[in-house]
């Protein structure tokens, strides 16, 4: 949807993937008092690992004024925020950190309690232009279904965050029925389970290539979560569950989902011809017994009604594949305010993008899809949009000159970095 203002129309961008989180002593009041002083404790000592978060520029993770400020003069009028700083009694942002022991472990699920707390203050500040992702841990599936019911009815609309299970974090894989609980409240709610690039890695250590083999396999533990729901069978039980699928790129979407249909196809093939009279079993129909009736739709068809994209700055070879991926799956996000984000040439990250396409289909792209999956009212965000987004013939001049200081990879030779 676009806007109209005076003789320009305008889109309607909202960002799929932006980040924000709590200065660290300004979660104490979110948490439960009995928490208080074993918060003083270990904020007293704890040293923040991340440079940008001790930059002057950090407080644009909870500064709002200032952050609908920065968006607003960057076209963007709203914002899906996914988790940024540290929670409370966390060594690092990693949810996979191993609690050492079951106190260590009660304290971090009210670290999480707390920073949902917070996010939900935070999208309160700038009603109806925030949609919060809220926090769980996997170890308690019970309990993670109780924060999922009560952050919902706080107000946050973002769904939830999903941990990844890498190897060695000594939890059930995301195929096991064990969660079963998890995405049963996410339909019911009408939320979506959102899986963010680096989530699912496992530690790698600082060596240069362990940090070289990260790079190069972080998206690829990110995009596990989709083959492991949909062959686990999580979308037949529960038709109405939305994964989306963020800051992993989207070019690598149509090849998987082939590689994932091609699989399918074998086992499944292969089961119901060794079902047949006189049919000796192979050992892939083995591998394939029961899958079928598990999985009931096949991975294409799970893609198609149940996952979107949140395509964060998106590349011009991605968007030639949109109606591959599919045109009502993408959704563009500006990674505000991380530096490999788009910001403040927003504008122009979608210009390398989408310039030439059709008005419609930008549209979709830029802000519909984000709103039909989060909730995000069109109508009244376009009044916003009249005054900040961009115009329709500023997206449709194709960018000639990268700006120097730009740090996104979208603008990297022209934007045609990969991201698999």
């Amino acid at each position: 949807m676009s806007s109209r203002h005076g003789s320009e129309d305008r889109y309607t961008v909202i960002s799929a993937d932006c980040h924000a989180g709590a200065d660290l002593l300004d979660y104490r009041p979110y948490l439960e008092s009995h928490h208080h002083d074993a918060f003083d404790a270990w904020a007293a000592t704890y040293v923040n690992p991340y440079e940008d978060l001790l930059a002057d520029t950090a407080d644009r993770n909870w500064n709002s004024d200032r952050r609908v400020a920065e968006l607003e003069a960057d076209g963007i009028v709203a914002e899906v925020v996914f988790p940024n700083t540290i929670p409370p009694f966390f060594p690092s942002a990693s949810l996979m950190a191993p609690a050492p022991t079951r106190e260590e472990f009660e304290q971090r699920w009210a670290g999480l309690r707390a920073h949902n707390r917070w996010l939900a203050d935070f999208c309160a500040a700038a009603p109806g232009r925030r949609a919060g992702v809220f926090q769980i841990l996997l170890n308690d599936v019970d309990r993670a279904v109780e924060e999922i019911h009560r952050s919902v009815e706080a107000g946050l609309t973002g769904g939830l965050m999903l941990p990844g299970t890498p190897p060695g974090s000594g939890l059930p894989e995301l195929y096991s029925a064990e969660y079963d609980p998890i995405w049963s409240a996410c339909a019911e709610l009408g939320v979506p389970v959102n899986h963010h690039a680096g989530s699912a890695s496992p530690p790698l250590g600082e060596e240069p290539a362990a940090r070289a083999v990260f790079m190069v396999e972080t998206t690829w533990f990110s995009h596990r979560a989709l083959w492991h729901l949909a062959f686990g069978g999580a979308f037949r039980r529960h038709p109405e569950l939305k994964l989306v699928l963020t800051e992993q790129g989207s070019g690598w979407v149509p090849g998987v989902l082939d590689m994932l249909d091609y699989y399918h196809g074998r086992l499944v093939a292969a089961a119901q011809r060794a079902g047949g009279a006189g049919t000796a079993g192979t050992a892939e129909s083995k591998f394939g017994e029961g899958l079928a009736d598990a999985m009931g739709k096949g991975p294409s068809e799970v893609w198609r009604d149940n996952c979107f994209v949140g395509a964060s700055f998106m590349r011009p070879h991605e968007a030639a594949l949109r109606d591959r991926i599919g045109l009502d799956k993408i959704m563009w996000g500006s990674d505000y305010p991380h530096d490999e984000g788009t910001y403040p040439y927003s504008r122009e990250g979608l210009r390398i993008a989408y310039a030439g396409l059709p008005r419609d289909e930008i549209a979709a792209m830029v802000g519909g899809n984000a709103a039909r999956v989060y909730g995000f009212d069109l109508a009244r965000l376009g009044e916003i949009a009249a005054r900040v987004g961009p115009t329709v013939g500023e997206l449709d001049e194709p960018l000639k000159e990268t700006p120097a200081d730009a740090t996104s990879p979208v603008f990297a030779a022209g934007g045609a970095v990969r991201v698999w």
